[in-house]
């Protein structure tokens, strides 16, 4: 988990599967770690595969992982799995299926009374509704529910939400402030060294500064834009390479550099070998063939 949040994706992806090879799995473990601690380690796995722009084995891991989470029939371990399951969803495009583990994620943390499962269902929910065009309520929904949830006590998703709610605020006509609310997750990510979605972070940072369409937004986007690539070329994330690539194509052909936008594009999208049905492929697709 260390090297997944530093974004070493492929130095976190030897380790969790070398520990899954090995791990024999006891109830002790459980009552000691709170958390079935194989059904985690697979959440990272899938996570990771999914980053790395394996998004079939992901969901796949996810509803193998779902499945044994329930059978354990314990409340904690699920409501974690299911955690975990909602930002692949949402990385892959598959709004459907983030419905579902959103809705179960709201049942059992409710059912069983874990308050901090149930914000991050309401956090997801707001996310859901983002997704869907519906960019007002969901970033009230989002900004309610993350308020509540105490600072640096959800890992990786802190960071993630800080994303989404700067994002959603530049949809919503507010990209000011989502500026303000990236920069200072960038600088919150430079402190802690938790790079393992800098990239990202990036690639919205360069979408904001275009909303506000200041002198020179073009050329700041662009500079940001290679950063971010930069930052997922190095670390194999070759989902947030691909978002990006996407993103400074728009731009080039924006600019008429029609020729630069597609060779910068078309090799991107042709290093990927699964997983064509995703939102973010589907959308470089279409980009692709309309600039034929």
């Amino acid at each position: 988990m260390a090297l997944l949040a530093l974004g070493d994706l492929e130095g976190a992806r030897w380790h969790v599967e070398r520990m899954l090879g090995r791990y024999l799995a006891r109830r002790s473990h459980i009552i000691r770690f709170q958390y079935d601690q194989r059904l985690l380690a697979r959440s990272y796995h899938s996570l990771i595969l999914g980053l790395q722009g394996f998004a079939d084995q992901a969901i796949h891991g996810v509803e193998c992982n779902l499945v044994d989470a329930r059978a354990s029939d314990h409340p904690v371990s699920l409501s974690s799995a299911l955690s975990w399951a909602c930002p692949v969803a949402f990385l892959v495009g598959d709004l459907t299926l983030a419905e579902r583990y959103v809705r179960a994620l709201m049942d059992r943390s409710t059912r069983h009374t874990l308050e901090l499962r149930n914000l991050v269902g309401g956090c997801f929910g707001g996310v859901l509704l983002i997704k869907r065009g519906e960019v007002g309520a969901g970033l009230e929904l989002l900004r309610s529910a993350f308020a509540r949830v105490p600072q640096d006590s959800l890992s990786l998703l802190y960071t993630l939400f800080l994303a989404e709610i700067a994002d959603a605020l530049g949809r919503d006509g507010n990209a000011a402030e989502g500026l303000s609310i990236i920069d200072e997750t960038l600088a919150r990510s430079e402190r802690d060294e938790e790079r393992w979605c800098v990239a990202e972070l990036l690639r919205i940072k360069g979408e904001l500064i275009l909303r506000e369409s200041e002198p020179q937004a073009a050329s700041t986007a662009e500079q940001h834009f290679l950063q971010s690539l930069d930052w997922a070329r190095r670390q194999g994330a070759l989902s947030w390479e691909l978002r990006t690539s996407t993103s400074l194509a728009r731009l080039q052909h924006d600019q008429g550099r029609i020729a630069e936008a597609r060779s910068l594009l078309q090799p991107v999208y042709d290093r990927f070998s699964e997983s064509f049905e995703t939102a973010d492929l589907k959308t470089a697709k279409t980009y692709l063939d309309s600039w034929r």
